[in-house]
């Protein structure tokens, strides 16, 4: 019984929406991190699950992945969740089961027969300082515990980024020159106080309308900017930073991701470094992503809108910035499916209103946020802008093999 109201109740939505699902705001806390509050989250609300919890420093967009939060992360923490107006009330659903019962008519027969999920998600994470160095395990080293490896890519919304926060900075792997046994003795240093990682590393600044492409295996230490960040649906890391910002990492983080039967074996986490990666000299120029035009910007901008991608080095997802100017109405085809979240402007996308909040209550609706089924996404998503100032702004996320990333 419950199976098929599931299903109706994700056919009904899917109906309703006439081919997008609007979507609830998904909010995650971090315990190591503080907020740097752009992520327009209601002041009051940053710190609202509890100080044993942390702040809430992340929105999950577009999310079939739990949170790894510990022992004491909710239930559905980290889930996106359908809306659905029943014609009495506003109904929520687990954007994970709606794709389980819909399948190929949600995501694509393609995405569906080849991986059976929604293969990736987004995020925006907002810290008012660094993050550790941390690394993130290949599908090879990450299967050891169960899980799927993780790349990964950053985009540095100027929307979101009035201010860099402390350290608009972010490390990426291992300078050229240092060894291995360097590293490792950093790694037995971490209860040590500070391991003095990042000695052995670069910092690159970081520009809003930019962004980076992070592989699995490569040794990063994010900076203070407001990150809007596709990824394979996965959240395996493990941090190899003891100390940042004057804050002692946990152990147990070092660890995090290392099978049982190897914690404590140092060459186990020297193992998931890819060391040829992180040892590059062209770390800036084979990592770092401009904006590319998803065809002649002339062209776009005579039918009234402008589109690049802005995330595109992977194969496991890609992203592109849409801005549809005052006064336009456009119609915008995909060969994929794709969540959305509205960064600027408001108006109308197929049957929905769509508006950019300024401040919003934890547990509060919005109609910033979407999913668009593949069918729908092909037929074409008409947006009309009826602001006579404010273009319409929104970042799209896609899952791999996107027919249209052909560069």
């Amino acid at each position: 019984m419950e199976t098929l109201e599931k299903t109706s109740l994700a056919s009904k939505a899917l109906e309703q929406g006439q081919g997008i699902l609007r979507l609830a705001p998904t909010w995650v806390p971090r315990s190591f991190c503080v907020p740097g509050r752009r992520i327009k989250l209601h002041p009051d609300d940053y710190y609202v699950l509890g100080g044993n919890r942390g702040g809430i420093d992340e929105r999950w967009l577009s999310s079939t992945t739990p949170a790894k939060n510990g022992p004491l992360t909710g239930e559905h923490e980290g889930l996106s969740k359908v809306v659905f107006n029943d014609g009495k009330s506003e109904v929520q659903l687990l954007l994970k089961d709606a794709i389980d019962e819909l399948k190929g008519e949600l995501i694509g027969d393609r995405l569906w027969n080849e991986h059976e999920s929604w293969p990736m998600y987004s995020k925006f994470f907002d810290n008012m300082g660094p993050l550790p160095h941390h690394i993130h395990h290949n599908d090879e080293h990450a299967a050891k515990i169960g899980q799927l490896g993780k790349p990964e890519a950053y985009y540095f919304p100027p929307q979101l980024n009035n201010h860099g926060g402390d350290f608009p900075y972010t490390f990426f792997g291992v300078a050229p020159g240092t060894t291995k046994e360097q590293i490792k003795e950093c790694l037995m240093n971490f209860t040590k106080g500070d391991n003095k990682l990042t000695s052995y590393s670069q910092a690159f600044p970081l520009y809003p309308g930019t962004g980076w492409d992070v592989p699995p295996g490569m040794l990063h230490a994010p900076g203070s900017m407001c990150t809007y960040e596709p990824q394979k649906a996965s959240d395996v890391f493990a941090m190899y930073q003891s100390l940042v910002n004057e804050a002692i990492i946990p152990e147990e983080l070092l660890w995090n991701g290392t099978p049982p039967d190897r914690i404590g074996d140092y060459d186990q986490l020297m193992e998931v470094i890819d060391w040829e990666l992180n040892t590059s000299p062209n770390i800036l120029e084979t990592r770092f992503m401009r904006p590319k035009p998803v065809k002649p910007v002339s062209e776009m901008e005579a039918e009234g809108y402008v589109e690049n991608w802005v995330c595109y080095l992977s194969d496991a997802f890609s992203a592109k910035e849409l801005t549809v100017f005052p006064g336009q109405t456009v119609t915008i085809k995909d060969s994929a499916a794709y969540g959305l979240i509205v960064m600027q402007g408001h108006g109308k996308m197929g049957v929905w209103d769509i508006e950019t909040p300024a401040l919003i209550r934890y547990g509060q609706l919005t109609n910033d946020e979407f999913f668009v089924s593949e069918k729908t996404a092909m037929e074409g998503v008409r947006i009309v802008n009826p602001s006579t100032t404010d273009p319409i702004v929104m970042l799209k996320h896609f899952g791999p093999g996107n027919p249209d990333m052909v560069f």
